[in-house]
C-alpha cells in the first residue's frame, strides 16, 4: 500500500465518509465539521469511490475528485483518500472488511447523509455493514422524515442511539446508529452537475 500506515492507539476514532465527490463541495464540509464534533473523533477519512455502484453514469476521473477534494477540506483531522482503488473493491462492505484487516485496533464509524439512509437496503450486502460497523448519518434538507422511516432505520430500530449521546458510537459494538439533527447545507453534487458547474472531462 502506497497510503502510509498509521501507528494506532486502541481508542483510536475514524469516521468514513464514502462517496464519489462528484463534485466535492461545501456540504460535504459541512457534515464533516459536523461528525468531528457530534461523534467526537481522531480523524476522517473522505474515501473518493472510483464510482458509484447505483448509479449508471460515469463520474469525473478519480485524479479529478481527488485533487478537489484537497482544495477544498484544508483540515489537519480530514485525510483524502483514493484507497478503494489501490484496494480494488467496489463495494462498501468489502472495503470495510479490507481496512479491518489493514488496521484492526482503529475503531471505526461509516458516515452517510441522511438521504442515503433512504436506500441504504439497496447497498451491497447492507445488513453486514449495519452489523459490523457503527454508522453515524448526518442531517440533510428535506431527507430527516424519509430517513427515520426508511427500511434500514425501522429493521434497526432498537438499536438507535439519541443524538444527545452520539460520542459514544464509536465506541459501541454494532448495530449502533444516530441520526443528527442541526444546521445544513442545501447543496449536492446532483444539483452542481446539473447547473453546468463541474467540468467531467479531466
Amino acid at each position: 500500500m502506497s497510503q502510509k500506515k498509521l501507528t494506532i492507539l486502541s481508542r483510536t476514532t475514524i469516521g468514513l465518509l464514502g462517496g464519489s465527490f462528484d463534485p466535492p463541495h461545501k456540504g460535504h464540509v459541512h457534515i464533516t465539521n459536523q461528525a468531528l464534533k457530534a461523534f467526537g473523533l481522531n480523524k476522517i477519512w473522505w474515501l473518493v469511490s472510483p464510482r458509484n455502484p447505483l448509479k449508471s453514469e460515469n463520474p469525473a476521473s478519480i485524479a479529478k475528485r481527488i485533487m478537489e477534494c484537497k482544495k477544498i477540506i484544508n483540515h489537519p483531522k480530514v485525510l483524502v483518500s483514493d484507497i478503494e482503488t489501490r484496494l480494488k473493491t467496489r463495494f462498501t462492505a468489502d472495503t470495510l472488511k479490507k481496512l479491518y484487516q489493514l488496521y484492526p485496533n482503529i475503531r471505526f464509524i461509516w458516515l452517510m447523509g441522511a438521504d442515503n439512509l433512504g436506500n441504504f437496503h439497496q447497498w451491497e450486502d447492507w445488513t453486514w455493514i449495519m452489523e459490523n460497523i457503527p454508522v453515524g448519518i448526518m442531517a440533510r434538507p428535506g431527507e430527516q422524515v424519509k430517513a427515520g422511516l426508511s427500511l434500514a432505520a425501522t429493521r434497526y430500530k432498537k438499536f438507535r442511539i439519541h443524538a444527545s449521546t452520539a460520542a459514544s458510537l464509536p465506541f459501541r459494538h454494532a448495530p449502533a446508529w444516530s441520526l443528527l439533527g442541526g444546521p445544513m447545507r442545501a447543496v449536492s453534487s446532483t444539483q452542481i452537475r446539473s447547473r453546468g458547474l463541474w467540468n467531467q472531462e479531466c
